[in-house]
């Protein structure tokens, strides 16, 4: 039976934020000291203010790699769950797994309830969904082992090492947005750390359609609501919205295809490019439960079906 987690829960990351807050006030250059995002305002903490809420501008990339690959990067003891994405995409080529890269930037991420607003910053990483964490046969779990993540951001860098994450502070290109339009149509998106020669560089084209896209929307909704984690001595539950104004009309999630260059986990010291890849870009609003243990979340079931994104008693469609 799927577990239910209250959205009422005072995340475990309301008292990671207050003390990095006092920590590391002062300490360094705030990305809105330099700009400001065209990214929309949170529409959740006011509905939400005891949890952590947001909006996640992200480019969501599909690349297609061997299950042999697959299973040489995986930890053994994590199965794979083929059946599950064959389920979601059933045309998906025999003998290969879908790994997912997320360039993404977090934008008015608060804990209202706390007074606590945090400033934006981007993040991106090779990420392993449809894992079987728990050996049950059918949980899908999603590995996000290692990430790029704004390097002056000392409370997102912690937050993310505190799952086991290895995190290497970055440098963006844009600073203050998801991506940024190239003179050729394309968007670009791309993030290098300052202590490796760690990078992923990201450019995308908008198709007309969405039905030119080989993976359907609801198969990014399924892994981005999927538990994440990096270690698996926690996990984090981070429910996207698809389903608000947010993503509609001119901010309805848009299909891209394009390529990404990348030196970075798993392949640090070997640069890889990957071209004619297919993806979306879309800002969804999230409200986030941080550090639970990974048990609770056995047969979550917020990863499709009539329950995704779903709130009782709100009707999200007019946020």
């Amino acid at each position: 039976m799927a577990t239910t987690l209250s959205l009422f829960h005072v995340s475990a990351v309301a008292l990671l934020i207050l003390s990095s807050a006092i920590l590391n006030h002062g300490r360094s250059t705030s990305v809105q000291d330099v700009c400001a995002s065209l990214d929309q305002p949170n529409p959740l903490a006011e509905l939400f203010p005891n949890n952590a809420t947001g909006v996640l501008n992200a480019t969501l990339v599909i690349i297609p790699i061997t299950l042999e690959t697959a299973r040489r990067l995986i930890p053994p003891q994590y199965g794979i769950l083929e059946q599950a994405y064959r389920a979601l995409i059933p045309d998906f080529p025999e003998g290969m797994y879908p790994v997912m890269v997320q360039a993404a930037h977090d934008h008015d991420v608060q804990l209202r309830a706390y007074g606590i607003t945090i400033d934006d910053f981007s993040r991106v990483g090779f990420e392993f969904p449809f894992l079987d964490l728990l050996g049950d046969g059918y949980s899908s779990f999603r590995w996000a082992p290692a990430q790029l993540i704004t390097a002056a951001h000392d409370i997102a860098l912690e937050g993310s090492r505190a799952y086991g994450t290895v995190v290497s502070p970055a440098e963006w290109e844009p600073v203050c947005d998801a991506y940024r339009a190239l003179p050729n149509g394309a968007t670009y998106f791309k993030g290098k750390s300052v202590t490796t020669s760690e990078f992923v560089e990201v450019e995308m084209s908008r198709l007309q359609d969405m039905t030119l896209n080989p993976y359907p929307l609801d198969f990014f909704k399924n892994i981005t609501n999927q538990p994440t984690f990096a270690n698996a001595s926690t996990c984090d539950n981070m429910i996207r919205w698809f389903n608000t104004s947010m993503s509609v009309g001119e901010f309805a999630p848009a299909p891209v295809l394009g390529r990404i260059r990348a030196n970075a986990f798993p392949y640090e010291g070997v640069e890889k490019e990957y071209t004619g890849v297919y993806g979306v870009q879309i800002a969804t609003p999230f409200i986030e439960n941080n550090y639970l243990d990974c048990q609770t979340m056995r047969g979550y079931a917020g990863t499709g079906g009539p329950g995704d994104s779903y709130i009782e008693g709100v009707n999200s469609n007019e946020l």
